[in-house]
């Protein structure tokens, strides 16, 4: 099960990638808007609205090709055809028909059922069926639809069934959820920084992309994200799920990067150096902070917990005071740069002001905690006896080879090699592997790689964190499996 929601949550990440498009397109096109508006602006505005207005259909897609093992374009045609039957089966228009009502009686669930939980729910099942039927033959007179082009068939089919069952249940579910969403929204600032915490503790099984749904996309009729790019929002309220993000991700962790490298010993500061730095500028001008999360989350989980109170803390604040800012992506400085000239844009460069408060807070309480409890950070592991740290760059310059070819062969080593490793994929920031045995795996051979962490996930599976890089360490794997 843990697999499977891991599997989920990098799924999830392919559809948000996306987002960074539009966040260009209708940044550079609010930024050139002289107020009356001009050709160009509105060409650019409309062109980041296509990409937001299908965000439901980005999700269907992506997550059909992520939940499949040869990640395969009739997958994804899967994907988009459930989609498709869901959505048009159960508009306002269609259910008034099947229910034999007037279209004003129809419950208003029916009115948001293009959402991203209909589309990732398609992209789930399209993949399911994919995994299973995808190699059917059938018999000679059908042998046409075998295979993969059985699949959008039976994806088709499911669909209409499952439809039948949300007539009844998506009514009651949307309720819930509105509900819910409503009672956070309701607490106004606190329910932001509720928020703010619960994004972060639940980072490590990937389920933050769950929380996400709700409050960025149109799943509960917050919306944060749509609303604050397109400008239908409130000013001062609408982004407040976003804004308290930004001090944290381009200020608060890099400091705390910054602590753990001047609490770092001696010998290994210049190792530890080269992690944290790299790390530290994804998080500050991306807002990609895995990389950095993970090599303390599972060092110590303490310092993970206060970092999470501290994010709920900076949301909280930013909506006490109505600073707002919003991205498209995750909050480092080009979505900052990019969002701070739009309509609902309320005091953004606050947020720079709170940003450098934080910044202070990370560096001294993470320095003073982690010298108080001795917390094992980069660069303060325990010795191991005859240990020694291999230099990836000696390696290269060696071996003639890129540095990530090098990376690669000592991680697939320390996996066990083909005797052992199962299967290999990756997401935005890390490799994720099956094993057939996780006692051959050699967690130390993989650090001394340089990589922030390595993630046990189960009895067979493992994560490598390797940041922004991965999927140049990724091609090198695949380039060593014998198998593929």
């Amino acid at each position: 099960m843990m697999k499977y929601l891991q599997n989920l949550g990098k799924s999830l990440m392919l559809p948000v990638s996306v987002l960074p498009a539009a966040a260009i397109l209708m940044g550079i096109g609010n930024a050139i808007d002289s107020g009356g508006g001009n050709f160009l602006s509105a060409f650019l505005i409309s062109a980041g609205s296509a990409i937001l207005n299908f965000i439901p259909i980005l999700f269907a897609v992506g997550v059909a090709i992520g939940m499949t093992k040869s990640k395969d374009g009739p997958a994804a045609l899967s994907g988009l055809v459930g989609y498709l039957v869901v959505t048009t089966v159960l508009s306002t228009g269609n259910v008034a028909n099947i229910l034999q009502i007037e279209v004003e009686s129809v419950n208003l669930a029916f009115e948001n059922i293009e959402n991203v939980f209909v589309g990732i729910i398609s992209g789930l099942v399209a993949a399911a069926l994919y995994n299973r039927y995808s190699h059917v033959r059938l018999p000679d007179a059908l042998a046409f639809f075998s295979g993969k082009r059985l699949v959008p068939i039976l994806t088709a089919a499911a669909m209409a069934a499952i439809s039948l069952i949300l007539l009844l249940v998506w009514p009651v579910v949307y309720t819930g959820l509105v509900t819910f969403g409503e009672a956070i929204s309701g607490l106004g600032a606190i329910g932001a920084g509720l928020y703010g915490f619960f994004n972060r503790i639940l980072i490590p099984t990937g389920l933050h992309h769950a929380l996400n749904n709700v409050f960025w996309f149109d799943l509960a009729g917050i919306n944060d994200i749509g609303k604050f790019w397109s400008g239908e929002g409130t000013l001062g309220v609408t982004g407040m799920y976003q804004a308290g993000f930004f001090p944290i991700m381009m200020f608060g962790l890099p400091a705390a990067a910054l602590a753990m490298y001047h609490t770092a010993k001696t010998k290994r500061k210049k190792q530890t150096a080269s992690l944290l730095m790299a790390v530290a500028f994804a998080s500050f001008l991306t807002g990609v902070t895995e990389p950095l999360e993970f090599s303390f989350m599972f060092l110590a989980p303490a310092l993970y917990v206060v970092h999470a109170v501290l994010t709920g803390l900076s949301l909280f604040i930013a909506a006490t005071f109505s600073w707002t800012a919003g991205f498209s992506f995750s909050a480092g400085l080009v979505d900052f740069v990019l969002s701070a000239g739009l309509p609902l844009a309320n005091q953004p460069f606050m947020l720079i002001v709170q940003g450098l408060v934080f910044a202070v807070i990370y560096y001294f309480l993470f320095r003073f905690l982690i010298v108080k409890f001795n917390f094992k950070t980069p660069g303060r592991e325990d010795d191991d006896e005859g240990e020694e740290v291999v230099d990836t760059e000696a390696n290269q310059a060696t071996s003639g080879k890129d540095k990530y070819a090098v990376m690669a062969e000592q991680i697939y080593d320390g996996l066990g090699g083909d005797g052992n490793v199962r299967s290999v994929d990756n997401c935005a920031t890390r490799l994720r592997l099956e094993v057939e045995d996780m006692d051959k795996v050699d967690q130390k051979k993989i650090k001394d790689t340089g990589v922030p962490g390595v993630n046990v996930v189960g009895k067979h599976n493992v994560q490598v964190i390797v940041g922004t890089q991965v999927q140049a360490v990724a091609d090198e794997v695949h380039k060593l499996r014998k198998n593929d």
